[in-house]
């Protein structure tokens, strides 16, 4: 042993405590940081050989915006802290980060500043990296991504070539949701409410526009069927995306137009119900009620006004509770299956881009289509009734099926509803006017983007050879690359159609002249695929080496906010299928597990630029220091649930850091021999560690309760306080203090980096704090002596009994009915019944 340490048993004094000093985060914090910048190994994962086991620790790419708020450091210091934790529980991690650089906000920068959008990206990229810096962010940068570069985005145009290659991508004209702020189309999953998912108050429009498409439609059965496997994934993403895709199975019915050559197909789930159908009803965008318009100029007019109140009811996202109004066209459709002739009429409440936009109307069994036959006096009849022999004719609309017979059509009638739909939807497709059919709300994914900022479309088309007919660039001429100087007014199309050197191109089939398509890719293409380039980021010859994402694929924790349920979710699950099926990743499934954290709020709305309520994490760092403001982010709340901002909050963990520091700096000099048998005082002191320990343990392994975590290493150093004259004395022997405080700075690390690696230099610890091995918890040691247990009298709380904790259930018995409180609550009084809950409670039941 070195002359100049002392080996202090129990009862030896510590000597001459080190001088308290003070904490300052603004002197410590950077110097670690530098430290850390210079070793380009100490975030880096490790090669497949390593003998650990992978851990891939992913929280979503943020958009370069320009800066962080406090919303960033919350989803960002979560994953922080599981990559370092995971780190010391000796895991092979990976844990990158990247940009998703193209979308909107460019062009509209370019305009407002005139600053061109590569530029005021990048510059944005290079300010908010500094910003991910300074919070000592653990990230690998050696792996990073930026989408608006053409290392990137050259394989999302290599990615369209193969889909366009298999018949996954594909140009159609449809009707089409269109942006009017945007000036661009939006995907089904881009409206919410009936408004633009970038612009909350801008109503969307329906255009018919030539377009491209991703077939995810597909994969819809798989979507579906795999999120049964996605146990890792929280229900309420799971649910959002059942429903998204929507599957309905059900049968396609043509129904002819009496008089006409025009026919109106419906889809209906209830087939069994066709009987009942006393009204045909089209959306007033159909063709066929456009066919009637045209020959009736009173009836396009009250057509018109129904398209009116659809448009009305989109913007305040009304559309499903629309007060339903309706006109009759004075034409009939003949029901196929009874020859009836039933009128048809254009209602405000059917849409055009739901189902085929007509359904048959079955009031009896229906709640919509009752309330609209009571508006309008069109009549009901009964074809469904209780199973039950017997029974009360019940009240309409009667919707019931699994406990229900079909009457009243035909022979048909008798029949089970389930088996009544599967033999009339076989009638209908021997006969030869309907299908059984299998229908989704889900709809192929429109690509096609008028932007400027996005991945070009690396399609041609050559007015020769074929003018209607696009044409893929060759795979040698990737990437096509988006030309830097662009006029970006968001009016009148694609800015790229005003650049000549861009849009014309030589046709590869003739070599004469050729136009390149014009539009660019929506974002979500960008963020899809992403973080399977981390796994290769550099690699210049495919989109990543298949090997290495099958070594760390699956995603093993995936983190990021719920609002992606729809969008990106479901797209790079389509992707990741879309790839599997090109024989370049093994996994069906992008991530194995899936964290959604909640919001951060501030004056009662979620933080964010638009609203005006940003705080900065630059002001709280000058102010606090990084891990006291990003302990703050995951002590105030769950990392579910959302947090309400309070700036006292971080200055709370400031002060907490800085007690931890006085304790650290005074103590660090504190040396002992290992074998020294703990005093029972040390003995409390240890359990206490190990305890947290354990809690610790279970909270990473577990709900992510850090705000719990946190907490337990607060009563940890709370007791630290309370035996300071203890530890001063040599009460508690220099061995115990020294693993109290070993522990203690282990189990800071992965919350508050930049402190514990200072801390651990204090006491001189070996190597890289988030390096060393996790502190296991001592069973033993953790288990408390002894154990408080409530007892009640018939279920009233009367008082808490200590026994020791590994009392039998007739020792706890015993204990509470010697209890003096317990003992004068029952005087007088016949105990019925002692119920026991080992460790929990004893309730007496007495009369």
């Amino acid at each position: 042993m070195p002359e100049n340490q002392n080996t202090l048993q129990a009862g030896t004094p510590v000597s001459s405590p080190n001088p308290e000093q003070r904490f300052m985060p603004s002197e410590i914090e950077p110097r670690w940081q530098a430290r850390w910048d210079a070793d380009a190994s100490l975030y880096a994962a490790e090669g497949h050989d390593s003998g650990k086991p992978k851990y891939y620790c992913l929280e979503m790419l943020p958009y370069p915006s320009g800066q962080l708020h406090m919303g960033h450091v919350r989803n960002y210091a979560i994953g922080d802290a599981l990559a370092r934790h995971m780190w010391m529980r000796g895991f092979n991690v990976l844990h990158p980060m990247g940009w998703d650089a193209f979308g909107l906000p460019a062009e509209n920068a370019a305009l407002k500043n005139g600053v061109p959008p590569r530029e005021w990206t990048l510059g944005n990229i290079v300010a908010m990296k500094k910003q991910m810096r300074r919070m000592g962010l653990s990230y690998d940068w050696s792996t990073e991504v930026t989408t608006c570069l053409p290392d990137y985005y050259r394989w999302n145009q290599w990615f369209f070539l193969k889909m366009f290659e298999k018949g996954l991508a594909f140009r159609k004209k449809s009707k089409v949701n269109w942006c009017p702020e945007c000036q661009t189309v939006l995907a089904n999953e881009q409206v919410v409410g009936g408004c633009c998912w970038r612009h909350e108050d801008t109503v969307v429009e329906l255009r018919d526009l030539t377009q491209w498409f991703l077939r995810i439609t597909k994969f819809a059965d798989e979507l579906l069927d795999g999120l049964d496997k996605l146990e890792g994934w929280p229900e309420k993403v799971r649910t959002m995306q059942r429903n998204w895709i929507g599957r309905s199975e059900g049968a396609h019915v043509d129904f002819a137009v009496d008089g006409s050559s025009e026919k109106i197909t419906v889809f209906t789930t209830r087939v069994d119900t066709i009987f009942g159908a006393t009204s045909v009803q089209l959306a007033p965008e159909h063709a066929v009620a456009k066919v009637f318009a045209l020959e009736d100029d009173a009836l396009r007019g009250q057509i018109e006004e129904l398209l009116e109140q659809q448009k009305k009811a989109r913007e305040t996202d009304a559309l499903g509770a629309i007060e339903k109004h309706g006109v009759a066209t004075g034409q009939f459709a003949v029901n196929p299956f009874n020859g009836e002739r039933v009128p048809i009429w254009v209602a405000n409440y059917i849409l055009a881009d739901y189902g085929t936009g007509a359904i048959m109307s079955v009031p009896a069994h229906d709640e919509r289509d009752y309330e609209f036959a009571q508006k309008y006096g069109l009549p009901l009849r009964r074809v469904i009734a209780p199973a039950v022999t017997g029974a009360e004719e019940p009240v309409l609309p009667y919707v019931g099926e699994d406990d229900a017979v079909v009457i009243g059509s035909g022979e048909w009638s008798g029949l089970g509803c389930a088996a009544a739909q599967e033999k009339m939807a076989a009638f209908a497709k021997a006969k030869g006017f309907g299908t059984p059919t299998v229908t989704y709300r889900l709809k192929d994914w429109g690509v096609s983007r008028q932007r400027y900022w996005g991945t070009p479309i690396p399609m041609l088309y050559c007015d020769q050879c074929s003018p209607d007919e696009p044409m893929p660039v060759a795979e040698s001429e990737l990437p096509i690359l988006l030309p830097e100087q662009v006029d970006i007014t968001q009016t009148n199309g694609s800015p790229l159609g005003r650049v000549a050197e861009f849009v014309n191109a030589k046709c590869p089939k003739c070599g004469g002249k050729a136009r390149r398509e014009t539009d660019t890719m929506d974002t979500f293409v960008d963020s899809s695929w992403y973080f399977y380039r981390y796994t290769d980021a550099k690699n210049s010859k495919a989109p990543f080496d298949s090997d290495k994402a099958n070594y760390w694929f699956p995603i093993d924790q995936y983190i990021g906010g719920v609002e992606h349920a729809i969008l990106h979710l479901i797209y790079s699950r389509f992707w990741t299928k879309v790839m599997r099926d090109l024989g370049m990743v093994k996994n069906d499934e992008p991530a194995e597990r899936l964290f959604t954290q909640g919001m951060v709020i501030k004056d009662g709305a979620k933080m964010s630029k638009s609203k005006g309520n940003v705080v900065s994490p630059d002001d709280m760092i000058a102010r606090y220091g990084a891990d006291a403001t990003r302990m703050y982010a995951l002590f105030a709340a769950p990392p579910d649930r959302d947090l309400e901002w309070q700036e006292e909050g971080v200055a709370g963990i400031s002060r907490f850091l800085g007690k931890v520091y006085r304790l650290t700096t005074k103590y660090s000099d504190v040396t002992g021999a290992a074998e020294a048998a703990p005093t029972p005082k040390g003995q409390a002191l240890l359990r206490r560690l190990h305890q947290t320990i354990a809690k610790i343990t279970q909270d990473f392994d577990g709900r992510w309760h850090f705000n719990t975590s946190i907490s337990s290493i607060m009563i940890l150093v709370n007791e630290i306080t309370a035996n300071e004259a203890a530890m001063d004395s040599g009460e508690i022997t220099s061995a115990t203090v020294r693993e109290v405080f070993r522990g203690l700075i282990l189990l800071l690390a992965p919350f508050a980096p930049f402190f514990a690696a200072e801390m651990w230099d204090q006491i001189g610890g070996e190597g890289v704090v988030f390096r060393t091995a996790w502190p296991l918890v001592d069973e033993e040691l953790a288990r408390e002596d002894e154990i408080e247990i409530p007892v009640q009298v018939n279920g009233k709380l009367v008082n808490v009994v200590k026994v020791p904790a590994d009392s039998d259930e007739a020792a706890v018995k015993a204990a509470a009915l010697a209890d003096e409180k317990v003992m004068a609550r029952i005087e007088g009084k016949t105990v019925v019944k002692v119920i026991v809950v080992p460790g929990k409670l004893v309730n007496l039941v007495v009369k």
